[in-house]
């Protein structure tokens, strides 16, 4: 998928026809109706058993190995410590999950020393029961400044004046409150920590990813057994979101189209019902202790046409091409490169233009749908052991379908290694 999965929830906000499953998400938005339970779930979907039995989640030495990487990139970087708000670099570090408000929640990770916790006071009993790592937490009042309490976490490290990274998805106003505060410091970029570590996935983290991926796949072909003629999306997205709770999933479902409007990469606000001869389109996927899956399947309700059957297969080259390409020291770029010319020299495009890929051909995936980094033209970065990517060109023809199948995959030191099988054929795209 291409898209953060809470910005197309945002961006599809109030579309009649568009429904990427996120059951709780859609719920809030009156975007599908409560998911069906028990006997009224298709036979499909009732038979799933949970998959989730001999799941670990990361432990508390894995985040405590991860807290020394980052302060020895820090060194190596020449930052003096890196500043980061609740959110998912967050939860890699800590392990904590907490929500962002106006609210200064944060954690501060010192080159050198303890880190530190920043949090209202009011909450700071529920913040204990939830920090397992480190012991300083420092709290504030609704008519003082959090911004201080950071300021004195650098004063308490030793630090008077350096370089401080802020994480990338940092607010703003915190930013801002912080220098003010501390205006001694130069304030940069956090990413050579924070992409330094998160980048390269544990073998445990690999686990997790493959697991979620898993599920996610088989929901897709429970879900694709539940298709009939007049079913509208709600409903074939609301099956999938069953079908990954049924497993074990969370956070989980589908944004799906059919016919023509599979050539729009992230749907249509255009409502949407099967007809024998649609394509469909599904993307999406769930999350395993905050681990994400992301997998896309395209195939055909009823008898393809040979049109269809030679752009799916075109699509399924492509994916291949993408794949052998993801060679450990290749940059990142050739991955792009090798799908697009498989499309290209079929006619499509040339670069980004339709009908043709309209899109990088990848991006990293782990804590977040999207992260560091991507399979795109201009990124040299090689390709090293431990990153994890989607594999998803797409070939998108506005007026007639589009077609886009995306596995995940992982590098090996002897080369990528996907998480879950690919689509075998159009006629047969579970196997």
């Amino acid at each position: 998928m291409c898209l953060d999965r809470r910005e197309f929830l945002r961006l599809s906000a109030g579309a009649t026809g568009v429904a990427f499953l996120g059951a709780s998400s859609l719920r809030a938005q009156n975007m599908i109706a409560e998911p069906v339970a028990g006997p009224a779930l298709p036979e499909s979907i009732r038979q799933l058993k949970r998959m989730t039995a001999d799941v670990a989640p990361i432990s508390l030495d894995e985040r405590r190995a991860r807290i020394a990487k980052a302060q020895r990139l820090m060194v190596e970087h020449r930052i003096d410590a890196i500043y980061l708000e609740a959110g998912s670099s967050f939860f890699y570090f800590t392990g904590v999950r907490w929500g962002t408000s106006e609210r200064m929640f944060a954690a501060v990770i010192p080159a050198k020393g303890e880190l530190a916790y920043v949090c209202p006071k009011f909450e700071e009993e529920r913040a204990r029961e939830l920090i397992k790592l480190g012991t300083d937490v420092r709290t504030w009042e609704e008519d003082e400044s959090p911004s201080r309490r950071v300021a004195e976490i650098f004063r308490d490290r030793g630090l008077r004046t350096g370089r401080i990274g802020m994480e990338e998805r940092v607010r703003f106003f915190l930013y801002d409150g912080i220098r003010r505060e501390a205006p001694a410091f130069e304030y940069v970029s956090a990413d050579p920590v924070t992409a330094g570590c998160r980048m390269f996935k544990s073998p445990a983290e690999i686990a997790l990813l493959k697991k979620s991926n898993e599920i996610a796949l088989t929901a897709y072909r429970a879900t694709w057994l539940t298709m009939h003629e007049g079913m509208a999306q709600a409903e074939f997205a609301g099956n999938c979101a069953a079908a990954i709770a049924r497993l074990g999933g969370a956070d989980g479902g589908i944004f799906c189209s059919f016919g023509a409007y599979t050539a729009f990469p992230h749907g249509s606000i255009q409502p949407q019902t099967l007809t024998a001869g649609d394509v469909v389109l599904m993307d999406g996927g769930c999350t395993l202790h905050g681990y994400q899956s992301d997998v896309t399947r395209t195939f055909v309700f009823g008898q393809p046409t040979q049109r269809q059957r030679d752009i799916w297969n075109l699509e399924r080259r492509a994916q291949d091409a993408g794949f052998a390409a993801a060679q450990v020291g290749a940059p990142c770029e050739a991955v792009d490169i090798a799908a697009r010319k498989v499309i290209t020299d079929a006619g499509f495009g040339p670069d980004y233009r339709l009908p043709g890929l309209p899109h990088r051909t990848g991006h990293g995936i782990g804590l977040d749908y999207h992260e560091w980094t991507n399979f795109v033209r201009g990124n040299k970065t090689p390709i090293q052991p431990g990153m994890c990517f989607s594999d998803e060109p797409t070939i998108a023809i506005y007026g007639e379908f589009g077609i886009r199948l995306e596995d995940c995959l992982y590098i090996t030191e002897k080369g990528p290694v996907f998480f879950t099988p690919q689509s075998p054929s159009l006629d047969q795209p579970f196997g």
